[in-house]
């Protein structure tokens, strides 16, 4: 049985990628703060309602009956190891994707209504995201936790997300040439942060088996 707590690092996997990236060119927008905390709604609301309707049908089928009682390991338990497997390669194999999508160069005049639902549907979408989700609400579902115990993953990862407006707020006009370099080094080691942190949950979930 894994320990929910060690799912808290996911929550780094789930901003990893072009999320944090628009985190960042928000930011820097003409509407930095209205945009990044429309965004940080957007993201708070896809992680929450994924999470949720997983977690919800999850417990529909009542999969904590799956695990067996002896060795407390089960079909989902070895579910959520090919799922980050699946994940594991996915983002190596995405590894050198480290140049912006083209659509990220207008977030430069993006309105808090755009950047709302850039947020929802980045997170809500996106594969590595939707895997995350899968695993979290799986993980609650198995360990018959109630839903609450997913609040400290999504506050996790909005305040990931929320990082880039943190270091605006902090450091004003100085953030203009702090952020484009935290965009950089994110936009080509990000992949590098998932991977240890999937191999860390990987490890875990094997262990869990015996």
């Amino acid at each position: 049985m894994i320990n929910f707590l060690t799912i808290l690092p996911l929550a780094f996997v789930m901003v990893a990628g072009p999320q944090i990236v628009s985190a960042i060119f928000l930011a820097t927008s003409v509407r930095p703060h209205a945009n990044s905390i429309a965004y940080l709604a957007g993201v708070a609301l896809a992680t929450a309602l994924g999470t949720t309707i997983v977690y919800v049908l999850a417990t529909i089928f009542d999969i904590e009956r799956a695990s067996t009682e002896d060795s407390g390991a089960g079909p989902v338990d070895y579910a959520i190891i090919a799922l980050l497997l699946g994940l594991t390669v996915r983002v190596y194999l995405r590894r050198n994707n480290t140049e912006p999508p083209a659509w990220m160069g207008r977030l430069e005049t993006a309105t808090p209504e755009l950047s709302f639902k850039l947020g929802f549907l980045l997170f809500i979408l996106m594969p590595t995201d939707v895997i995350t989700m899968i695993t979290v609400g799986t993980v609650l579902a198995r360990e018959d936790l109630s839903l609450v115990h997913a609040l400290p993953f999504l506050l996790v990862t909005v305040l990931l997300v929320a990082i880039p407006l943190l270091i605006l707020l902090l450091m004003g006009q100085r953030a203009d040439v702090v952020l484009p370099r935290i965009r950089t080094w994110m936009s080509t080691n990000s992949w590098v942060v998932s991977e240890i942190v999937i191999v860390f949950f990987l490890v875990m979930a094997i262990t869990g088996l015996s």
